[in-house]
């Protein structure tokens, strides 16, 4: 699924399931999840009555005689917000700026309504500074990251680049992605050859560190088109039980994007490879297009399709098309919390005679949220699970292959500083086959340093 969930508006690149792709979309997805929750945690705080729709009526039959005063205005954006009157919010504190320019606190108010009533590129006219010192930290940090697919103009509308650096370490329980047993003899398959697996490929633990990089930009072309890219490079390196297992990667796309009210439609070209051990496993090349409806400050549909052509040298046979598509929802919940869920379906086609036990059908869907505890603190969770059905049967193994993956992710998203966020997450991931070597259990914990540039 591309960033995030498919089209939750995630900041990086395409998140393709049962292409190893890593453990950085659960990461993407989270960055998605922690500026709504800060966001609204800290807009909860406007609510100073306690029945705001009572005191916005009140406050409203005023307003034609009071309309200008410094604090009656302050009072009616406070109403407005708490009972759900954005677009009155938004005039109530654009007339506290024309007599208090210089009103942090207005200034801070005026982004949230215009945050809520979705005009993304207005809200961002709250300077950096304003939005450091008034919005708690975890929101200040992860702002940029929601409010586009790629990046977002900056807050004076015009074009920008952003970046980040990861570090990493953890534990991996099954680094090789192996069965839990040398499974022996035939593994209860009729008419299977003897066999015995390996110890090699056998699941072995290892110690690993990994490093990212990753930039982002949007060139501004007018008020309704863009061009929009991003590109990343990372790598993880384990320990000396695993050496072999040691791989790269890099990945880009590039594109142009569309704006209209609330809707945006992104067209881009992908390209990237992958490295094992030194030597290039695969390489992909393709397209991709989106589309994303933001309804307000609150809630987003967003739904995609991707093309892809995998390489991997030195094994033809194992060359496929890619072909997915997906929908995705988002909800900002009134207490601070987000919650997600896609789905998304497709086909991998192989391109070769007899090779069709490679190509697969595939179905998957996702689920996830985050609860903020502290403006800088927040929980999160994330399930998801795939199905893949094979073309035909496994040479070697007479039975034709069928996947059932899924996987389940618990952490926190600590924001000790503006631009930092540490992340520690305890990831499990399983995978059930018809085929005995290709069914394993993994369990990954890491601790994740990122700062943004």
């Amino acid at each position: 699924m591309p960033r995030q969930t498919a089209a939750i508006g995630v900041d990086w690149l395409p998140y393709q399931k049962g292409v190893d792709m890593p453990a950085d979309s659960f990461r993407r997805q989270r960055a998605v999840l922690a500026l709504a929750a800060g966001l609204c945690a800290s807009g909860c705080a406007l609510a100073q009555a306690d029945a705001p729709a009572e005191t916005f009526e009140q406050l409203a039959a005023q307003e034609a005689d009071r309309a200008g005063d410094p604090d009656f205005d302050s009072a009616l954006g406070r109403a407005a917000y708490a009972s759900g009157h954005f677009p009155r919010a938004v005039l109530a504190w654009e007339r506290v700026l024309l007599v208090q320019p210089d009103n942090v606190a207005a200034q801070l108010a005026l982004g949230r309504a215009l945050f809520a009533v979705g005009d993304k590129r207005a809200a961002l006219a709250v300077s950096p500074a304003v939005r450091e010192q008034g919005i708690p930290v975890d929101a200040a940090v992860a702002m940029d990251q929601f409010l586009v697919s790629y990046d977002r103009a900056d807050y004076h509308g015009a074009s920008s680049a952003k970046g980040y650096v990861e570090l990493a370490a953890g534990h991996d329980s099954n680094a090789n992605v192996g069965p839990d047993s040398a499974l022996g003899r035939g593994a209860g398959l009729p008419g299977t050859p003897a066999w015995t697996l390996a110890p090699e490929a056998q699941a072995r633990s290892a110690n690993f560190g990994s490093a990212l990089l990753a930039v982002r930009g949007r060139q501004v072309l007018d008020a309704g088109w863009s061009l929009v890219g991003a590109a990343a490079v990372g790598g993880r390196r384990h320990g000396t039980q695993a050496r072999a297992l040691d791989n790269s990667q890099f990945d880009a796309n590039a594109g142009v994007a569309w704006r209209r009210e609330r809707h945006e439609f992104i067209v881009s070209g992908v390209a990237g490879a992958y490295w094992l051990d030194g030597a290039r496993l695969r390489s992909l090349g393709g397209v991709q297009g989106e589309w994303i409806y933001r309804f307000d400050g609150f809630g987003q549909w967003g739904s995609f399709v991707q093309w892809l052509d995998m390489r991997y040298p030195g094994q033809g046979l194992r060359n496929v098309e890619r072909s997915i598509g997906g929908v995705s929802y988002s909800l900002l919940l009134r207490n601070g919390a987000l919650a997600y869920g896609s789905l998304y379906g497709g086909r991998e086609s192989p391109g070769a005679d007899g090779a069709e036990h490679f190509g697969h059908r595939l179905v998957g869907w996702q689920l996830g949220g985050q609860v903020p505890v502290l403006p800088s603190l927040a929980l999160y969770a994330a399930l998801s699970g795939e199905k893949r059905r094979y073309g035909a049967a496994d040479p070697f193994f007479a039975v034709q292959r069928r996947d059932r993956q899924w996987s389940a992710a618990l952490g926190a998203s600590w924001v000790p500083a503006p631009n930092w966020r540490v992340t520690p997450q305890w990831l499990h991931v399983q995978n059930d086959s018809t085929m005995p070597v290709l069914q394993y259990r993994r369990r990954v914990f890491s601790v994740t340093v990122r700062r943004e540039f």
